[in-house]
């Protein structure tokens, strides 16, 4: 990411979501979205015909000691933080598709996930559910 670029949050969750989508559909799957943003625990359904799946999807540009910091959970709101840490519910959606900055991307299963506040991923414990890579987030 450039350093003069401002961030756009939303923006570069519009970008992980289309890069599922586009990801699941190639792959043959019927893919439908939620007409809103009230649902924050699942972004897509993707279904092969054999029932729906539901997709939490989340994006990253964090990048250190060669890992990307994936955050699974949210400190309050947009204005002020109230102390209430709200973590990702794996019961709530079937699978996590994530993209990082440099357009890598993954598909974990929630029971892979845990209900912890965030991943490292790039490492050995999630490579077995790298799928290959998509365009990078800008």
């Amino acid at each position: 990411m450039e350093s003069s670029a401002k961030r756009d949050p939303r923006g570069q969750g519009d970008q992980g979501e289309l890069s599922a989508a586009l990801w699941f559909a190639a792959k043959g799957a019927a893919v439908f979205t939620p007409l809103f943003h009230s649902n924050r625990d699942v972004d897509l359904i993707a279904d092969w015909g054999d029932g729906p799946q539901r997709i939490q999807v989340t994006t990253s540009r964090y990048f250190t000691n060669g890992r990307w910091g994936i955050t699974l959970c949210t400190r309050g709101g947009n204005r002020s933080w109230s102390g209430l840490v709200k973590r990702l519910d794996p019961s709530r959606y079937d699978s996590l598709f994530v993209v990082v900055g440099d357009g890598r991307r993954w598909l974990i299963p929630a029971s892979a996930v845990g209900g912890g506040s965030g991943l490292n991923l790039g490492g050995p414990k999630y490579a077995r559910y790298e799928i290959e890579p998509g365009e990078p987030l800008h």
